[in-house]
């Protein structure tokens, strides 16, 4: 019940606004009009930080379910708050709810996720711990022959070309709503087909994406190119904050992590390998991947997949 009392108030939060802000301006200009919209403002802001998890309410609703998120992408809810949202100064905002982080959302303490800062942190670190079972696109780019490339490098050297790495495939990868998390000598992305931006389209931006980020690579001054693969799948998994408390992490997990994960340790340099259902999805994406049958680690038996060769040095 109280799940579906958040999401209507979601759903009808211009007009719940409006009716606020017109109730409290009548009330207060019988006495002034300058303190009816004072207090008209005030009251829009502390509805705006009310939603924005800066009320009592929270911790309790966080015990009881955690899916407003993942009900609000799929309803009305998000869209009618970026109607609003989309109003209130100023850029840059998050991609999903379009909540400003500058002028208003600074009076509301708005700040950019760590996963994507393209997002708010309470579009994905505040939402509470729990994951459910959703589709979810995977994608892995990891540096192919790490442990021969550290060896001759000074561990600065190393430490350098990795944070060039975590920092170029963040900025390819968070252009289109990618949850990009950076693990040891790789970077994990997660495309969640809920996100309005997403969608249908999912398997084909993971591909482009992909692309862009090896060409991306290969236009690094020589002596920066590092030998990189990815591998795509997408699948079901769990997803949501796991962990306990603040220490918790938006994440997904399940067989089609495991699986991209595997995938990209089939794929040399310069190669991205899809699996069947990536191909499926967006086969006239990627005309000239070539069929493959694949043994994975771990896997009982062998898995179809299309490697594509990245057109690299191609805008």
């Amino acid at each position: 019940m109280t799940i579906k009392l958040v999401l209507f108030l979601m759903d009808h939060l211009h007009w719940l606004l409006l009716g606020v802000m017109v109730l409290v301006g009548v009330i207060a200009s019988q006495t002034s009009i300058a303190l009816g919209v004072v207090l008209a403002i005030v009251c829009g802001v502390g509805i705006h930080a009310f939603l924005h998890n800066s009320n009592p309410l929270t911790p309790w609703l966080r015990e009881q379910d955690d899916q407003v998120v993942f009900l609000a992408c799929r309803g009305v809810g998000v869209p009618s708050a970026r109607r609003m949202y989309r109003w209130l100064p100023s850029d840059p905002r998050c991609r999903l709810c379009l909540v400003p982080f500058g002028g208003v959302g600074k009076l509301l303490r708005i700040t950019p996720s760590r996963k994507n800062p393209g997002f708010c942190t309470d579009c994905l670190e505040a939402a509470p711990v729990g994951a459910y079972e959703k589709e979810v696109g995977v994608l892995f780019a990891d540096i192919r022959g790490f442990t021969a490339w550290s060896e001759k490098r000074s561990p600065a050297e190393v430490a350098d070309g990795l944070t060039r790495f975590y920092a170029l495939a963040s900025r390819v990868l968070t252009r289109d709503d990618a949850l990009v998390e950076c693990i040891g000598d790789q970077v994990m992305a997660l495309y969640l087909p809920d996100f309005p931006s997403l969608g249908q389209r999912t398997s084909e931006v993971m591909i482009s994406a992909a692309e862009r980020l090896l060409r991306e690579i290969d236009r690094q001054p020589a002596e920066d190119v590092l030998p990189v693969g990815v591998g795509i799948h997408i699948g079901l998994a769990s997803v949501g904050n796991v962990g306990q408390g603040n220490t918790k992490d938006f994440t997904a997990v399940g067989d089609v992590v495991n699986t991209a994960a595997r995938l990209q340790s089939s794929a040399l340099a310069g190669q991205i390998v899809v699996s069947d259902e990536i191909y499926a999805r967006a086969a006239d994406h990627c005309p000239q991947a070539e069929r493959v049958s694949l043994s994975l680690k771990g896997k009982s038996e062998p898995v179809g997949a299309h490697v594509i060769h990245a057109r690299r040095g191609v805008a």
